[in-house]
């Protein structure tokens, strides 16, 4: 069975969430973070998961 496009969530998938464990977790892994510096950065960049990475992929350059 197909999927029901008219039944998708809410959730706002350019934002990290530092309350969702998983979400840090995979910033942590990606990234090789501490959980204190993954934190900082969802804080520092209001949450934004494209600018969060730009910073970072702009450091390993």
């Amino acid at each position: 069975m197909a999927d029901d496009k008219s039944k998708q969530d809410n959730r706002d998938r350019s934002k990290v969430s530092s309350s969702e464990d998983y979400e840090v977790q995979y910033l942590m892994t990606k990234y090789d973070l501490s959980r204190n510096r993954a934190l900082e950065l969802i804080i520092k960049h209001n949450h934004s998961r494209r600018e969060i990475e730009r910073e970072l992929e702009a450091i390993d350059i």
